[in-house]
């Protein structure tokens, strides 16, 4: 009996996991691509927490740390708030080969589903947006209003709790 009630769940969920690629080109086709990705890092022993901006392909420098940013986006204004960027991070330190410490995509929204893990730094996903003086993006089209209705009485008034008498 508990086999029957379970069992549109795990269909759902196996049609989600057969077709991960159909999932993820949906969501893909509603972001929005943006040429600058801001970060933000964490020194986690002088506790300094730093803002960065890291255009898409070029690397920027966070300590040790080398933060490349692949693909940035988000979501349309009229989504959930969402960025996701393709990040690499790699480490150069004195007299060592570059070691790539981190490569996938980050989230805004969620920091710790994909997160760097080192042990002196915390690198993080805050927002993807345009290019700093670039023009901003045109605002979606208001609604048109609605038409014109008479006025509706107002239904008669309830009262709760004591009345005046």
């Amino acid at each position: 009996m508990r086999l029957a009630a379970a069992l549109p769940g795990m269909v759902l969920a196996g049609l989600a996991l057969a077709t991960p690629g159909a999932v993820v080109s949906a969501w893909a086709a509603d972001m929005i691509p943006e040429p600058l990705a801001l970060m933000q890092g964490l020194d986690k022993i002088s506790a300094r927490v730093s803002q960065f901006e890291a255009p898409v392909g070029t690397s920027v420098r966070f300590g040790t740390l080398s933060v490349v940013v692949r693909d940035c986006q988000r979501s349309p204004p009229e989504e959930k708030p969402e960025n996701a960027a393709f990040i690499e991070v790699y480490e150069t330190r004195p007299g060592e080969d570059r070691t790539r410490l981190f490569s996938g995509w980050m989230f805004s929204s969620s920091p710790a589903l994909s997160a760097l893990e080192h042990p002196v730094y915390d690198v993080n996903l805050l927002e993807c947006r345009p290019a700093s003086g670039s023009p901003a993006p045109a605002a979606a089209p208001a609604p048109a209003p609605a038409p014109a209705s008479p006025p509706a009485s107002p239904p008669p008034a309830k009262s709760r709790g004591k009345t005046e008498r």
